[in-house]
């Protein structure tokens, strides 16, 4: 069964399900990776992959259109049955924040434990995010390590730990870089996806 966007109905029984926000521009075999990661080592029941509208942290860049970046995830998540994609920071548009998502979760997954997975690096921003106090409560936050990148440092009142599988030195803007160079993107991205952005010429 391929990912698919979630219904979000409530869940009937405690889960333990991933959040794993970003640009997703392009998604890349470290994104998958760090899932595969998250699902093991947290036991995870579910993680969903949340795109960004727009990302606070990057407010004058202009991502791939939804419906690109959308297309390029469904290609790299088909048939990995713990995964979803969920489009709901696309769906209100304008600058996504976290505390709107969790809030979202925390509403229709009463009882599920939420983990919500950030790079290492912002680990110790988390205190300069949107309503942090009631942020804190409504997840445990996971950072995720690049090799050679930042220790995470989470600090009070944020409950946090750091994945250890997978560490992937590979980004989204070094991937377009490379479809820019025309340069292989073999071992980065899924085939199907690399064969997507071939075809429908974007990030050129």
């Amino acid at each position: 069964m391929a990912a698919r966007e979630p219904n979000l109905q409530p869940a009937t029984f405690n889960m333990k399900l991933g959040i794993y926000g970003g640009s997703f521009d392009p998604v890349h075999l470290g994104h998958l990776l760090v899932a595969q990661a998250a699902v093991e080592e947290l036991g995870l029941d579910k993680i969903f992959f949340v795109p960004a509208a727009q990302s606070p942290f990057k407010p004058d860049a202009k991502p791939a259109p939804d419906a690109v970046r959308l297309q390029l995830l469904r290609l790299a998540l088909a048939g990995k049955t713990n995964c979803e994609i969920d489009t709901q920071e696309m769906q209100r548009g304008g600058t996504s924040y976290t505390i709107d998502t969790l809030r979202a979760y925390a509403k229709k997954f009463p009882s599920a434990e939420l983990f919500y997975l950030i790079g290492a690096d912002n680990a110790a921003k988390l205190n300069d995010w949107r309503e942090v106090n009631e942020l804190a409560t409504l997840a445990e936050f996971v950072a995720v390590p690049r090799p050679g990148g930042a220790t995470a440092n989470f600090q009070a009142p944020f409950r946090g730990r750091t994945l250890h599988g997978f560490p992937f030195g590979v980004s989204s803007s070094q991937i377009r870089t490379r479809v820019k160079k025309n340069l292989t993107l073999e071992n980065l991205v899924p085939p199907a996806v690399a064969e997507a952005i071939r075809a429908a010429k974007i990030y050129l």
